[in-house]
């Protein structure tokens, strides 16, 4: 057993050819339990639950907790203005599609930081009836007003990880030209492995350049978003700033169930 651990495992963990792979900086968390948690069936929050959930994250040491979809539920955005309130010290992020009236209501609530998504994958784009075009006028104009009202800006590309890298690649540079300080690689329906995933990572970070945090979103339905997690880590370029956090939407995840009850399996790592 590990020295440091409270977990009975392998000390091979810890041998320097294994740690080698990864980044020597601090892990930090980003929370998204407020709302990805919601996603599970039968998981209703009111806004004071939301709060309480909230305040013990942020007693953890929590540097981001994503707290809601605004636009989308009233009661998140009551339970955003309770945090803001509430003297929260983590981040508080919103989460808004390509749209405008969602940004708008970032701007009402006075967020900071909001993930903005847009679908991307050919399968995504049929399905809601939108060219590639149109896509990438929407995400130009929904992170171009943002910026505008001064917030950060993490883009969220839904289906990423189905999508023809070629275009891929426009998306995530159309977000940052229009002024987006993140990237999200999306394995929106877990169907990536673990090396797949770090393969992904490596290109969005060489895609973005040097500063960009780049940030890996796993599901969990073949049970690989917590490896997926940690292979997209080893996936960061050196002097990059890499983000990997397995969403698993509240579903069981094969890591320590006390984590999980905690967490909802979302966690990330950040050099």
């Amino acid at each position: 057993m590990a020295t440091n651990s409270k977990i009975w495992v392998s000390e091979l963990n810890s041998r320097p050819e294994v740690r080698g792979a990864f980044p020597k900086t601090p892990v930090r968390f980003y929370d998204t339990t407020l709302r990805d948690g919601e996603q599970t069936v039968g998981v209703v929050l009111s806004p004071q639950q939301k709060l309480e959930i909230a305040r013990k994250l942020d007693e953890l040491g929590v540097s981001r907790i994503e707290a809601g979809f605004p636009r989308v539920s009233a009661e998140d955005a009551e339970a955003i203005q309770l945090m803001q309130k509430a003297g929260i010290k983590a981040e508080l992020w919103g989460f808004s599609r390509a749209v405008k009236a969602d940004v708008d209501e970032l701007v009402r609530l006075e967020l900071r930081y909001s993930v903005i998504e847009a679908p991307t994958s050919a399968i995504k784009l049929k399905a809601y009836g939108i060219s590639r075009e149109e896509v990438l006028r929407r995400i130009r104009d929904a992170v171009s007003a943002a910026r505008e009202a001064d917030i950060t800006v993490a883009f969220f590309a839904v289906d990423g990880t189905r999508t023809e890298l070629e275009f891929l690649r426009t998306v995530y540079l159309s977000a940052l030209d229009a002024g987006a300080k993140e990237l999200v690689v999306v394995d929106t329906i877990g169907a990536c492995g673990p090396e797949a995933a770090e393969y992904l990572t490596r290109q969005v970070c060489g895609w973005a350049g040097k500063g960009v945090p780049v940030h890996f979103h796993g599901h969990n339905d073949f049970g690989m978003a917590t490896a997926c997690a940690v292979a997209a880590v080893r996936g960061e370029r050196p002097g990059s700033r890499a983000r990997s956090t397995a969403w698993a939407n509240a579903r069981a995840t094969p890591i320590s169930p006390r984590l999980h009850s905690r967490f909802v399996a979302s966690t990330t790592y950040r050099s």
